[in-house]
């Protein structure tokens, strides 16, 4: 399930929501694995964070 909208987005957030918790090595587990990736995948091009100067 790709992410290409805020809603994309929303969906996501609410299908990691509902598997928090799965066991590891369970479809259920591997789904939630996916979506944690595609999620921050999509965070990180829609709101990239700036490099900040340390100076």
């Amino acid at each position: 399930m790709p992410i290409h909208t805020d809603t994309d987005h929303q969906a996501a957030l609410h299908e990691i929501e509902r598997l928090w918790g799965a066991e590891e090595g369970t479809k259920a587990g591997d789904r939630l694995d996916v979506l944690v990736t595609l999620v921050d995948a999509y965070e990180a091009r829609r709101w990239p964070i700036a490099l900040l100067d340390p100076v």
